[in-house]
């Protein structure tokens, strides 16, 4: 498909961000919209809905956006395994439409991505050029949606997000480490928790570059969903040996979709482009609950 003609060269960076209304999504905004270079357009699922071409292919065209960073998705993991034509709808088919939408006014696209695009069974760290398997139905969408982007575009996986907006792991585990009793937390599913303070400006960077590739970017280090309860219960003043472990098969009630067991990413391509590694997990978690409790 041809590119359509632009208008004159914008003075700033245009800059829509579709899932605005998300935690990553409102972080995302909040970046660009402290940078003079850069007009932002932030646009949640009410203003557009990504499963709607037509909506899509007009909000673009008159736009005129100089860069998509699409981090609009359904990201509900449990829900999209019981309903897979929405998880494809939005995450993968979505994301056809701003691709296409991107390509008929010039924009270049960066696409948020998952961790769970893996099985989790490599034993390691996985990298840019391993082979994506998914396991889940929300996994599945999203590699589905990393297939969708145009030639050129920037596909940035992450994991484990949290952060100031929007609820997450971090927030839940606040408020039960403000109770009583004991709190049980699988310690077989291995990651890298993100926190959205360090993970926006790395994305905004990516794409403000157009950088093209796949990129894995989380903050330093791994744990299991139980150490990372109980460093949140320590970090708030609780009893982190509240925090008790348990397998994944033990869960009551089961999950309906399955996780890797291992899905931490290694941050390679940032690596090797010379970039600074984002800061340890433990330091974005820190930073986030002295946030929260202020």
């Amino acid at each position: 498909m041809s590119v359509a003609p632009r208008r004159a060269q914008h003075a700033t960076t245009r800059v829509l961000v579709t899932g605005a209304g998300g935690q990553l999504g409102t972080e995302l905004a909040g970046v660009l919209g402290r940078l003079a270079r850069c007009e932002v357009i932030a646009a949640d699922h009410r203003r557009l809905d990504l499963s709607r071409r037509d909506d899509v292919l007009i909000a673009l065209e008159e736009l005129e956006p100089d860069v998509v960073l699409h981090a609009g998705a359904w990201t509900d993991v449990d829900g999209c395994e019981s309903d897979p034509d929405r998880a494809f709808a939005v995450n993968a088919i979505g994301t056809r439409h701003v691709a296409e939408g991107a390509r008929r006014v010039g924009a270049h696209v960066c696409f948020v991505s998952s961790d769970y695009v893996f099985d989790g069974t490599l034993g390691r760290p996985y990298v840019e050029w391993d082979e994506p398997n998914p396991l889940s139905v929300y996994g599945r969408s999203k590699l589905a949606g990393e297939r969708e982007c145009p030639e050129g575009a920037t596909v940035v996986r992450t994991s484990w997000v949290c952060g100031r907006h929007g609820a997450n792991f971090v927030r839940t585990m606040l408020r039960l480490a403000a109770g009583d009793g004991p709190v049980r937390v699988v310690a077989d599913q291995l990651g890298s928790p993100t926190f959205t303070a360090d993970l926006a400006p790395a994305i905004v960077r990516l794409a403000l570059d157009r950088r093209p590739g796949t990129w894995h970017v989380t903050n330093s280090g791994e744990t299991s969903w139980h150490g990372f309860a109980a460093a949140v219960f320590a970090a708030a003043g609780a009893d982190p040996g509240r925090v008790e472990p348990i397998p994944t098969d033990a869960l009551d009630p089961p999950r309906p979709a399955p996780r890797p067991a291992r899905s931490t990413l290694e941050n390679l391509s940032w690596r090797l482009s010379g970039l600074a590694p984002l800061p340890a997990w433990e330091d974005g978690l820190a930073a986030l609950v002295a946030e929260l409790a202020g």
